[in-house]
């Protein structure tokens, strides 16, 4: 329900109450990635308020990635199979800025349980069932990224390693082409380790040598984390970029 009360002590903005509806019907799957929502003009009907408000809204949406808005085409929603958002949440680039040829290599995935610390993470019920993942990200041939990744079993219900390596995209495109689950945001802590033994073996490395660990948790809508993972990157000839505004 629209809350056009001006003195109502939780009111939001016109424009941001037609982006919570707009965000619940992506939610509902009333449209899914990579579909046209209706126009501005149908949805100002639809909701009873004036097209700028939605335009408003769908601005704000558009600038979380959620929307992308296309000349002369539409509004659609976003979708990980998309070369340009594809690999959105991958920041290790080349120093000298060459395009490089990215596969992963599948090293484990098994089914486990979630720890307090994990469940807290992912707003699950202690021991709850998960999926982990562990693999390699090479570039060019040369593997640059030890991958842990821990993800919620019900969502994902049926992944598997044989799933994993038949999709040579990014986890986020299976997760959304396959699950129906699409990565909207993510966080980040940065901070500076020392290999151990099985990751520096398979990055072929020496013991405690340094790398960029990179600990990520990715929403999908509503807020809601679907995905905790450990990112241990070799920075020889690598950075971390991030383009901020």
């Amino acid at each position: 329900m629209i809350d056009k009360t001006l003195n109502a002590p939780n009111y939001r903005p016109l424009y941001d109450q037609i982006k919570v509806l707009l965000t619940q019907s992506l939610i509902g799957g009333e449209w899914r990635p990579g579909e046209m929502i209706p126009s501005e003009i149908d949805l100002a009907g639809r909701y009873k308020v004036s097209q700028g408000t939605v335009r408003k809204a769908i601005d704000s949406l558009a600038s979380e990635n959620i929307l992308i808005r296309r000349q002369g085409k539409g509004t659609f929603v976003a979708t990980h199979n998309e070369e340009g958002i594809k690999l959105r949440f991958l920041r290790l680039t080349a120093v000298d800025g060459h395009k490089e040829v990215l596969n992963n290599e599948l090293i484990s995935c098994i089914k486990s349980k979630a720890d307090n610390h994990m469940a807290k993470i992912l707003e699950l019920k202690a021991s709850a069932a998960t999926i982990e993942v562990k693999r390699l990200l090479t570039f060019s041939g040369r593997p640059l990224i030890y991958d842990h990744i821990i993800i919620p079993g019900a969502p994902f219900k049926g992944l598997n390693g044989t799933r994993i390596e038949e999709n040579k995209g990014s986890l986020y495109s299976m997760y959304e082409t396959e699950y129906g689950i699409r990565m909207i945001r993510a966080e980040e802590r940065l901070t500076a380790v020392a290999a151990s033994g099985d990751v520096a073996e398979a990055l072929n490395l020496k013991l405690g040598a340094p790398l960029l660990s990179i600990e990520r948790v990715s929403y999908t809508y509503g807020d809601k984390p679907m995905e905790w993972r450990l990112g241990l990157c070799l920075t020889d000839d690598h950075h971390y970029m991030s383009e901020l505004e």
